[in-house]
């Protein structure tokens, strides 16, 4: 199985993710198309497996990052690393960051078992912003809206190139600012 996934990920890489075909996959791993149904009994069962191990990537990037990290003495350079690290993992593999953050595929929902390593990798996202002073959900959704809208900005208008990843330090500086002057009202200006 890991073998077929390896090669659906060539594939997607080649041809886009819809561009997912059975024949093709047959053919990288040395198969005819409806034996690969012997494995997954559909093409979004591929997806699944595909989806699991993308977020599976993201995790370890997520606590790969946490660990390098400072937490609480250096929050706004904690949340940097973390927001330059989101935005990288994105950019570096544009199809795996559609099948994980975007809705491409018609029809296709993550499977239970997929979904909860989804939930599980937002969750630490939301420890560690929690650790540096971000508590509320209005926050964390700004968060994500502001690094996937980069990210997304990048891959579609300058990919190969660094235009939308320049301004990572200072959304990042903005959101913090803008979560600090919500969670302690006394540090607006009048």
């Amino acid at each position: 199985m890991a073998e077929i996934v390896a090669a659906s990920w060539e594939a997607v890489r080649e041809h886009g993710l819809a561009g997912l075909s059975m024949r093709d996959l047959g053919q990288r791993v040395g198969m005819r198309a409806q034996s690969i149904y012997s494995y997954f009994a559909s093409k979004h069962e591929i997806y699944d497996a595909m989806f699991l191990e993308g977020y599976q990537a993201f995790a370890q990037q997520i606590d790969e990052a946490v660990k390098r990290t400072q937490l609480p003495s250096e929050p706004e350079a904690a949340a940097t690393r973390m927001a330059h690290g989101f935005v990288e993992f994105c950019t570096n593999d544009p199809v795996r960051y559609q099948l994980l953050f975007q809705r491409t595929i018609p029809g296709f929902e993550p499977s239970a078992q997929s979904w909860a390593v989804a939930v599980s990798a937002y969750e630490q996202t939301r420890q560690v912003l929690a650790a540096i002073g971000v508590h509320d959900q209005a926050t964390l959704d700004l968060w994500t809206a502001m690094l996937t809208g980069l990210a997304d900005q990048q891959i579609s208008n300058d990919p190969g190139g660094d235009r939308w990843e320049r301004l990572v330090d200072r959304a990042v500086r903005m959101l913090l600012t803008d979560a600090e002057t919500h969670t302690n009202p006394r540090s607006e200006k009048t």
